[in-house]
C-alpha cells in the first residue's frame, strides 16, 4: 500500500508561485508512474500532469504548458509541482496519484489509478 499527501497549497495571487508536494510512505514510489489532477468546483476532476518512473518522461494538459513543472524525488518518495504565473482558472483542488502505468497516468481512465492522496486547495485570486 502507498499512502499519499499532498501539502503546498494556500491563496495566492494571480501571477504568483506556489509549490505543490506529494509525500509517499508505506512503500517506495520509484517504480510508480505519478500524476498531478485537479478538481474545481461543480467540475469533473482533470488531468495536470504525469512523470514516469524515472522522471524520464513529463505529460501536460495544454492550459498548464509552460507554467507548471512536475517533478520527483524518489530517494525521498516525494513528488513536486511546480506553478508559476497561476492564474484564477487554476483554483481547484490539487490530487497526486500513483500507478504502475505511465499510460494509464497520461491517458486514462484515471479513477483506476492504484493510489491517490485526498488533495490539497488552491486558490488563486484575480
Amino acid at each position: 500500500q502507498v499512502q499519499l499527501v499532498e501539502s503546498g497549497g494556500g491563496l495566492v495571487q494571480a501571477g504568483a508561485s506556489l509549490r505543490l508536494s506529494c509525500a509517499a510512505s508505506g512503500r517506495t514510489i520509484s517504480s510508480y508512474a505519478m500524476g498531478w489532477f485537479r478538481q474545481a468546483p461543480g467540475k469533473e476532476r482533470e488531468f495536470v500532469a504525469a512523470i514516469s518512473w524515472n522522471g524520464g518522461r513529463t505529460q501536460y494538459a495544454d492550459s498548464v504548458k509552460g507554467r507548471f513543472t512536475i517533478s520527483r524525488d524518489n530517494a525521498k518518495n516525494i513528488l513536486y509541482l511546480q506553478m508559476n504565473n497561476l492564474k484564477p482558472e487554476d483554483t481547484a483542488v490539487y490530487y497526486c496519484a500513483a500507478d504502475l502505468s505511465y499510460i494509464t497516468a497520461t491517458m486514462g481512465p484515471y479513477h483506476v489509478m492504484a493510489y491517490w492522496g485526498k488533495g490539497t486547495l488552491v486558490t488563486v485570486s484575480s
